[in-house]
């Protein structure tokens, strides 16, 4: 236990309606993108990538954890085309609801299964999320070998989908989406009374066009592409003041039913994207925003709360004064010669199709800060990181060389430890584990994510993460840049062997303490010795936990009802046949919920 209050700990166990599995070693593999080649390498990782900090994604990059076709790169490395990059990380997938997944049907025959998925599940690895997600775990808790998601939902959206076992029938009903003669209904609970026209149907035409990746931003835009929904009241909740709507997308939009239904001034009632006025503002989006470009941006701003503690721009690589401190102690704070489109704000637009609307910029960007300010536990992980002196590839993870170029895969980059392996696929090796669908017996209706769940019980594969003792001199500690002097073509390895002459870390008790000391000085009424700030997220006499493997500090579990969104995806009709779902619970007549 350090000064601080933080301690290292095992992982704690998931809460009450939540499921999690244990953080596991995993190799990110993937080639050079076409709009990569000729950027910088810092430029690139940190404009694609939002999940850490500019400095983690720096201070990975200089201690060799992310690399270039197997050889440390400097930061403002030109990327070229083949370039191959790998990133070793401990991942930390975020709690899913313990809701279990449902198989409605298994027709063997015609080669599919019909799924009700929970919201909150992803239907794909994605982001964070790899292991937690619809395909893994109809993999690895029901054994199927393959399935095909021709058709996917929202990680917030639950419902029905149809998911083909074979390649013919995911072809045969792939074309059925795309021709749009799959007929869909879904069922929404929205703001305010839903009209109640004459005809009985609300019909919305707006096309749709996504603006930012990072975010996942839609909005109603005349270079969009066409959309089609038709909106018909279910029943109005005097007691909330919402309606419950059936909803029937002609097309297929990415996030159509959520925009069209904010277009139409009924936002869906807990979406934390387009559901909400600190973003949207009273408007909350009705009729769509201005499309007029502009050239408008702006540096992102600090969480209010940590604004006294960060002294500026929150992803600046310019030391501010917390930096300065350690860079004195340390050394290894080397200010950039020029700022990064994320250090500016110029990285908000870069991915979108046209030029954007002063509106749409202050969209982004207030969901940008309200990101951060959920998340600014990230911020300080990187103290921890810095204060640690400079990052290592962990010793134990040696990956296995890439494929030929003819047989590459994308992202599925292996250890050479097949016990890693194991465990970042969730098979737990020493149980021999092989999953079916008949062992119960039971009727595959019946069947559900909750008769095995083999993911909750693989524990991750133990690494020695000591690498030695810490000095009894804090500030005698030097540091050794990690490029090579010698220009060999030989390739450096991910994983180095123990070299005597290196420095030596502090420990992790000593790092904490010491960006303790540092954070403790400051005027921040969050900061302080008896706890290390997590943000509003942070209970008051909470303490900070830090991962056994990899010092990140662990956030607090969600609350379950945070993690999905009033929208069910309920019939499909299909040359299969029309399959649906029970109507969701949040559907029902006098439902409410925590609004706050």
């Amino acid at each position: 236990m350090s000064s601080l209050g933080g301690q290292i700990s095992p992982m704690p166990p998931a809460g009450p309606g939540l499921k999690k599995i244990p953080p596991y070693w995993y190799p990110y593999t993937t080639y050079a993108k076409e709009r990569w080649i000729g950027r910088e390498l810092l430029e690139v990782v940190s404009t694609e990538f939002r999940d850490r900090s500019m400095e983690y994604y720096r201070y990975a990059l200089e201690s060799g954890v992310t690399t270039i076709n197997g050889q440390v790169a400097s930061p403002n490395h030109i990327i070229q085309n083949g370039d191959r990059m790998e990133n070793v990380v401990h991942r930390h997938e975020p709690p899913v609801t313990a809701t279990p997944i449902k198989i409605l049907l298994e027709d063997k025959e015609r080669e599919f299964i019909v799924v009700d998925k929970p919201g909150s599940i992803p239907v794909h690895a994605s982001g964070r999320y790899h292991r937690n997600t619809l395909v893994a775990i109809l993999m690895s808790d029901f054994g199927y070998e393959k399935v095909y998601t021709v058709n996917r939902l929202d990680r917030l959206t639950s419902g029905l989908m149809i998911l083909p076992t074979s390649p013919d029938c995911a072809r045969k009903l792939t074309k059925e989406f795309v021709t749009g003669t799959v007929r869909k209904e879904y069922v929404a609970r929205v703001n305010r009374k839903f009209p109640d026209v004459p005809s009985g149907d609300v019909v919305c035409e707006q096309p749709l066009l996504t603006v930012d990746r990072q975010m996942g931003l839609n909005i109603v835009h005349e270079e969009g592409r066409s959309a089609k929904t038709i909106f018909h009241l279910v029943r109005y909740d005097e007691n909330t003041d919402t309606s419950v709507v059936h909803c029937k997308p002609l097309t297929g939009r990415s996030h159509q039913l959520r925009v069209h239904l904010q277009y139409l001034g009924h936002p869906i009632s807990n979406d934390p994207v387009y559901g909400d006025p600190r973003i949207w503002g009273e408007k909350m989006g009705k009729g769509g925003i201005d499309t007029v470009p502009s050239d408008e941006r702006a540096a992102p701003a600090p969480p209010p709360h940590l604004a006294d503690c960060m002294k500026g721009n929150p992803e600046s690589l310019a030391p501010t004064s917390l930096q300065k401190e350690i860079k004195e102690l340390k050394d290894v704070l080397v200010a950039p010669a020029k700022l990064l489109p994320r250090e500016t704000g110029e990285d908000i637009g870069m991915g979108s199709p046209v030029p954007l609307s002063s509106e749409a910029v202050g969209v982004i960007t207030k969901l940008r800060n309200m990101k951060d300010e959920a998340e600014d536990w990230s911020r300080w992980r990187d103290v921890i990181f810095r204060a640690k002196g400079t990052l290592r590839a962990p010793r134990d993870l040696a990956l296995k060389k890439p494929p030929p170029g003819n047989k590459k895969k994308k992202n599925k980059g292996e250890f050479v430890d097949e016990q890693l392996n194991a465990a970042m696929k969730g098979i737990d090796v020493h149980n021999g584990f092989v999953p079916s669908t008949t062992s119960t017996g039971a009727p595959s209706s019946e069947l559900s994510s909750e008769i095995s769940t083999p993911l909750e019980g693989v524990e991750p594969t133990s690494i020695d993460t000591r690498l030695s003792s810490a000095p009894s001199d804090n500030d005698s500690v030097s540091v050794v840049s990690p490029f090579p002097k010698s220009k060999s073509k030989e390739p450096i390895p991910l994983v180095r062997a123990p070299d005597p002459t290196e420095p030596i870390q502090l420990t992790v008790a000593e790092a904490i303490s010491l960006a303790g000391e540092r954070i403790a000085a400051s005027s921040n009424a969050n900061a302080g010795p008896d706890q290390f700030p997590q943000g509003p997220a942070a209970e008051p006499n909470e303490k900070q936990l830090y991962c056994l493997d990899c010092y990140l500090p662990l956030h607090p579990d969600p609350v379950p009802e945070k993690l999905y969104i009033f929208l069910h995806a309920l019939r499909y009709t299909t040359s299969l046949g029309t399959f649906e779902t029970e109507m969701p619970a949040w559907s029902a007549e006098g439902f409410t919920w925590d609004r706050s």
